[in-house]
Parts: C-alpha cells; sequence; structure tokens
C-alpha cells in the first residue's frame, strides 16, 4: 500500500460548510462510469477500501501522516478534488462534521459520484455517550468498580476545557438487541439533501476500533463500491471476504490475550478512543481524558488515575503515540502519570485514525497496527504474558 493525497490542504483552516461548496465546484469534471479514483475519510478507511478495491481502484486519504482523522479538519478546497473523483467513503457521524457536509455537496450537486457512508444499517450497534454538565465536577471522585465508563458527548471542535465524570456504560444489557436505546436520526444537515442518514450526535464514532464491527464496515464498502461499478462486483466482494478473514484472526488474538489476562483493567493517557474494544471483550481501559483529543484533563482525574494504577498493582500503562513530540518521547500526560504512580513501563497503542511515518514506511495497514501495536501492548498492560 502506498499512501497517496493531493497538495489541495492549503489556505485557512475550519470545517467545510455545505452551503458554500457548490460555488466552486461549476468547473468540475463529472465522474465516469464505474470507480477508478476516490476519496477516503481517514487512514483506516482509505486502508480498508485500499484493499477491497484492489487493483480496479485508486484511493486517496486526506489526512497527512501524523494526524489522526478524528479531530482532523481539512483545508482549502478538498472538496473539488472528491467531486472530481468517483467516490467518497465515510463516516456519517457528527464528530466528522466535514465529511458530512462534503457528502452533502456530492449528493445534491453531482450524482456522478458514489457516497457510501460506512456506517449505514450500524446504528444499533453504536455506543452511546451520555453527557449531563451537571457530572463533570467529578462528585463522587472515586473509582470503587472498574466498569464506570461514561463517555460524554461534547463539541470536539471547542477549546473549552471540558471536564469530564467517567459514569457505567456497561450496562447489563446486550447493545446487539433491541435495548430501548433512541436511536432517533438528527437532522443537522436540514436543507443540504442530507438530512435522512445522519447517525447522530450521542455516538461514540470510534467503531473501527473493533474487529467485529470492523467487518460491517468493510462489507458497506464492498456493496457501495459494487453498487457503483457493478462490472467489478465480483472483485469487491472477494477482496472483502479475503480481508475479512484477516479480522476475524484479529478478532481472536484479542479475545485470547483478554481471556489470558491476570486482570480486567488498564489504564491510557491518551484520549478514550476505545470504548468498542472493551464493550466487545469485557474490560476496562481507564483514561483521565475523554473521547476527544483536544480533551485536557483535570489534576483530581490525573490523581484518580494515579490512585487506580497503584491500587490494581499496574505496571505498564499505554499512550498515544500522535500525541508524542517525537519518536522516543512520552506525552506530558504520560510522563506524568508513569513518574508520580508506581508503574514502571509505557507502551503505545493506535486508535487506527491515523499512520505514522515509521508505520507507513513499514507499509502497515489497520491490521498491521493493531497485530504489532495493540495487540502487544493490551498483552503487557492487562497482564497476559
Amino acid at each position: 500500500m502506498k499512501l497517496t493525497r493531493r497538495s489541495v490542504l492549503q489556505g485557512s483552516a475550519g470545517a467545510l460548510a455545505a452551503g458554500g461548496f457548490a460555488g466552486c465546484l461549476d468547473d468540475v469534471a463529472q465522474g465516469a462510469d464505474g470507480v477508478e479514483s476516490g476519496y477516503a475519510a481517514f487512514f483506516t478507511l482509505w486502508d480498508w477500501t485500499q484493499q477491497v478495491s484492489g487493483d480496479a481502484a485508486d484511493f486517496e486519504n486526506p489526512v497527512p501522516t501524523g494526524n489522526m482523522g478524528h479531530g482532523w479538519e481539512p483545508e482549502g478546497d478538498l472538496v473539488t478534488d472528491i467531486a472530481a473523483t468517483d467516490a467518497f467513503v465515510y463516516p456519517d457521524t457528527p464528530e466528522f462534521s466535514w465529511t458530512q457536509d462534503v457528502a452533502a455537496t456530492l449528493e445534491a450537486d453531482y450524482d456522478t459520484v458514489a457516497v457510501i457512508d460506512v456506517l449505514d444499517g450500524l446504528e444499533g450497534e453504536m455506543l452511546e455517550w451520555d453527557h449531563d454538565p451537571a457530572h463533570d465536577d467529578h462528585e463522587d471522585g472515586g473509582h470503587d468498580e472498574h466498569d464506570d465508563h461514561d463517555h460524554e458527548e461534547e463539541d470536539h471542535h471547542e477549546d473549552d476545557g471540558h471536564d469530564h465524570e467517567e459514569e457505567d456504560h456497561h450496562e447489563e444489557e446486550d447493545h446487539h438487541e433491541d435495548d430501548g436505546h433512541d436511536h432517533e436520526e438528527e437532522d443537522n444537515h436540514e436543507d443540504d439533501g442530507h438530512d435522512d442518514h445522519d447517525h447522530g450526535g450521542n455516538y461514540d464514532p470510534h467503531v473501527w476500533v473493533d474487529p467485529v464491527l470492523a467487518q460491517d464496515l468493510v462489507a458497506n464498502i464492498a456493496d457501495g463500491l459494487a453498487e457503483a461499478d457493478p462490472d467489478n462486483a465480483d472483485t469487491f466482494e472477494d477482496n472483502a471476504a479475503t480481508y475479512t478473514d484477516r479480522l476475524a484472526d484479529l478478532d481472536q488474538q484479542f479475545q485470547t490475550l483478554v481471556d489470558d489476562a491476570e486482570r480486567d483493567v488498564a489504564v491510557l493517557a491518551g484520549h478514550d478512543s476505545y470504548t468498542y474494544l472493551e464493550d466487545r471483550y469485557g474490560f476496562e481501559l481507564h483514561s483521565p481524558k475523554g473521547v476527544s483529543p483536544q480533551d485536557e484533563p483535570t489534576p483530581a482525574e490525573i490523581s484518580e488515575t494515579i490512585d487506580l494504577i497503584d491500587e490494581e498493582g499496574i505496571d505498564t500503562i499505554l499512550y498515544d503515540p500522535f500525541e508524542s513530540s517525537g519518536a522516543d518521547d512520552l506525552p506530558t500526560l504520560a510522563a506524568t502519570i508513569l513518574e508520580d504512580s508506581d508503574a514502571t513501563d509505557a507502551m503505545p497503542v493506535s486508535p487506527a485514525a491515523g499512520t505514522l511515518a515509521e508505520w507507513a514506511d513499514d507499509d502497515w495497514g489497520y491490521v498491521e497496527q493493531m497485530q504489532e501495536i495493540n495487540v502487544p501492548a493490551f498483552r503487557e498492560a492487562l497482564g497476559a504474558q
């Protein structure tokens, strides 16, 4: 795999507004029949789409190496370049609002571009966030039970110093069943033709970290490409089936390590993007940060995390390498927790929303990141040696 992207990320930063797109797209060439090229919204979706499309099409990832897709915003007229291709693969969630705006414009004005929502049909599988500002002060302060994981809904585009309390999202229910959750679709694009399939703002977007749900996302990509390019439908289906086998093997690796683990709690010094793994395999990954990459933990949250490490006898903490300033440097939060706790080691884990230069040089995709980075790290952090 070769990570390619066009030099279109120039100009002022910020979310792309759907209403402002149409005027700059008048001269965009219409896509040809079938799918020969396209864009996928961030690294993992790009990798999966490349795996499914194979030699039939070439896709690009707009997010630069070293950046995560969650929390990233495009600059300049990226939509112009997307509209000049044949397909756009994206997650229809407000946490990736720029992709919703691009999709809305394509659907309204450029029907030759296939718009493929990887979250289509997954509403009942997605985990909810319950943001209650009244809980932001951590009045309870304790961490008596290790299944407390409430991930508050927030605007990750604002630098507003949120405080975040952890609550129990692992209720005694099977989220794969009809559990009474209100999955009403919100209309946040009322006038842009995109109001009929928004997955809403109350769901954790990090579905891709779960190798089981990942298989559904890959199937959606294959189905979308097959609909847009029927001549290559068999190729897409076969490639998706082959890749799904790799995801199933990854699922077994995670299940085995959790079965062998000495403890069911680990600590992450980074934004909390692994709730789907926790929910799938039945362990807790405690983080003093919230689910947004922009979150900053309070001193009380850091202190609570240190107490948990010492109480549980945790030797190895985990950290997000995308927050490091260099290859050998720990992020500040990880260094602080390591220095002030009884933990003796720190290992990186990848949220699989981007790639680093050294991983790209090794030609690592999603599966390789999970197998080479995450499986060993979780094995160490959970005591599954």
